[in-house]
């Protein structure tokens, strides 16, 4: 009965809905914990608390690691960290509501990405997308006749996000999920813990702060790239990203009930523009998903 739950698609399906609700809700508190701390030493001690964890829960794991694990990992974490390090500057500079909207863009990115790193096809549905896509972003983010530097951060967040996508839906197939997401955290940990060394690391004493580390470092990065790397293992790339485009409406949703962020007309209608975007580049036959992906429906007992 567990070797069924591990490759239900079902279960994989709730477990994305349920971290794209922790990662909406991730980017108000992040907003609060980065007006008060250095952005990469507050990314710097998320990360070491996520590859703490994840080392805690199995300490055997890093002798599990093969070399093509180590190799795949650690280009996913790059990506998955700049992904981060540009993510929260931006929310230095634009409320949660407009870099959760625009992160979404992503979605969009991913095929042009995926045609170009692993020949999928470009269907005329993503043209009309891309359309529909920069009208929403022009509605949410545009600062008189150009963007501001929040929303362009945002935007090189989605392209690495979508790198991040493409590359997990090709190599999370072929790898543990446990030790592949072990890797990655594990890459952001030192590459942020060898920035921030040489100039000192700020330890906030601020309880709200470390509250914001915690859930960020456990629930939003460890256990949230742990569920995603284990789904898109029984789900496609595409299948995916239908279900991540939740994370952008979680995000408005947290920022306006928690973090008091005005929800103007001009938000509400980029947002149905961009939403719209998201759900339009996903409507492709199974049959080329499943050429990407093939592993659907196949069994995978290394979990």
């Amino acid at each position: 009965m567990f070797d069924n739950l591990k490759k239900s698609s079902k279960l994989a399906i709730i477990g994305l809905i349920f971290i794209t609700a922790i990662w909406g809700w991730s980017f108000v508190i992040v907003k609060q914990a980065v007006a008060q701390m250095p952005v990469m030493d507050f990314l710097a001690l998320r990360f070491a608390v996520a590859a703490i964890i994840m080392f805690i829960i199995r300490p055997r794991s890093l002798n599990a690691i093969r070399s093509p694990e180590l190799k795949h990992g650690f280009v996913l974490g790059i990506f998955l960290g700049l992904s981060y390090i540009t993510q929260t500057y931006a929310l230095v500079y634009a409320s949660a509501t407009v870099v959760g909207f625009i992160t979404g863009l992503y979605i969009v990115i991913t095929p042009f990405l995926a045609w170009l790193w692993i020949k999928q096809k470009i269907t005329g549905n993503v043209w009309l997308a891309v359309t529909l896509s920069v009208i929403g972003l022009a509605f949410i983010s545009l600062n008189g006749l150009g963007l501001g530097p929040g929303e362009m951060l945002t935007i090189l967040c989605a392209i690495t996000l979508a790198l991040y996508t493409v590359g997990l839906g090709k190599w999370s197939p072929q790898h543990n999920s446990y030790s592949l997401t072990t890797v990655q955290m594990l890459t952001m940990a030192v590459i942020l813990l060898l920035v921030t060394i040489p100039g000192g690391i700020t330890i906030p004493t601020d309880p709200q702060i470390w509250f914001a580390i915690i859930v960020t470092g456990v629930l939003a990065t460890s256990l949230a790239f742990f569920i995603q790397t284990w789904a898109q293992s029984i789900l496609t790339p595409t299948h995916a990203a239908v279900i991540l485009t939740l994370e952008p409406l979680f995000a408005g949703l947290f920022g306006v009930l928690v973090g008091n962020e005005p929800l103007t007309l001009r938000i509400v209608l980029g947002a149905v523009f961009m939403l719209a975007a998201m759900y339009i580049v996903q409507l492709k036959s199974r049959g080329i998903d499943n050429k990407v992906h093939p592993s659907i429906g196949s069994e995978r007992t290394d979990l």
